[in-house]
């Protein structure tokens, strides 16, 4: 562990979450990786007596199917010595259900305003399930190792009907690649699913500028044409927002990180240079406000936090209001 009075944690990240996780291209780095997790892993050296290292990893090595994920549980994110550090991975949110169970959090860096959402294939412009469904006997698509995960669906109320959803059935994707989400909306407008069960900001995380080549970018341009969300502010997913450290339960594998790094968080969260991180990487909506951020109006509430029978969006805008009854 480095010595008790100077740990050193070992983060992992992928770099397929714009702008929570990437790869930096110059002149912010020479392609290492970047994202508000890794500036605020890095800042906490500058409140406490650690020593933060960030490094690739695929989220699936993480966390997978309903739990822990390979790497993590042999302690890959540890180097060749276990005696290196504190392994963990970092931008998870921290939701009820399975992940308790394996894992454990650190406090969060962002607040919880990471809904859930349902994302249907559009027909001519029409849902072909529409805001009004429970979802019974339907087949819904699992973003595999992402949150919201699979088994907190069934504790989310539907926007419409102010009921829960009852009766469907939890999928996976017929392929996997590199990209859970890809493979989770190829699957979906493929026909093996009637919905997808997806963070309600995730397809406009996923739109691109002009000649980006992001693996993402061409399948989720449909976003309001081919598909768009039928339900959104969906919160019930979540114990808390976005936290810095997802680490393994047990001995010697980061058992009581969260120890170490809470204490750390809060210092760190007052800072200007928290406030710094949350400009660059636009986060201010989403970050803990300290002194250091600007007084005035509140920002009005992003459109994937707003309940759906609050919207006054189209289908074709990729968020679908409530249909007329």
């Amino acid at each position: 562990m480095g010595g008790k009075m100077y740990p050193k944690i070992i983060l992992g990240q992928d770099i397929d979450w714009p702008n929570y996780a990437y790869m930096g291209t110059p002149p912010e780095s020479d392609f290492e990786v970047e994202g508000i997790g890794k500036d605020i892993a890095m800042g906490l050296e500058t409140v406490c007596n650690i020593s933060m290292t960030v490094v690739e990893m695929r989220w699936s090595e993480c966390w997978g199917d309903g739990m822990i994920g390979n790497g993590l549980k042999a302690g890959v994110a540890h180097g060749p010595s276990a005696a290196l550090g504190l392994a963990c991975c970092m931008t998870y949110t921290h939701t009820h259900g399975a992940r308790n169970r394996f894992m454990e959090f650190s406090k969060p860096i962002l607040k919880d305003n990471k809904p859930g959402g349902l994302i249907v294939r559009l027909n001519n412009g029409v849902p072909e399930v529409n805001g009004l469904s429970d979802l019974n006997g339907k087949k819904v698509v699992d973003v595999v190792g992402w949150a919201p995960t699979a088994d907190t669906l069934a504790l989310a109320e539907n926007k419409c009907t102010k009921e829960r959803f009852t009766g469907f059935e939890m999928v996976k994707p017929s392929t996997t690649t590199d990209n859970a989400n890809n493979d989770a909306l190829t699957a979906l407008l493929a026909g093996e699913a009637d919905a997808m069960w997806v963070y309600a900001d995730q397809a406009k995380n996923y739109q691109c500028a002009e000649g980006a080549t992001d693996s993402w970018c061409t399948l989720w341009s449909g976003w309001g044409t081919t598909f768009a969300y039928i339900q959104t502010g969906l919160f019930g997913h979540a114990k808390a927002g976005t936290t810095l450290a997802l680490s393994k339960k047990g001995p010697l594998a980061g058992s009581g990180l969260a120890k170490i790094l809470d204490p750390c968080i809060d210092k760190f969260l007052e800072t200007k240079a928290y406030y710094d991180a949350c400009v660059k990487h636009s986060f201010t909506e989403s970050c803990f406000p300290n002194e250091h951020f600007p007084g005035g109006a509140t920002e009005e509430t992003p459109i994937w936090e707003k309940a759906t029978d609050t919207l006054t969006s189209t289908c074709a805008d990729g968020y679908c209001p409530c249909p007329v009854v």
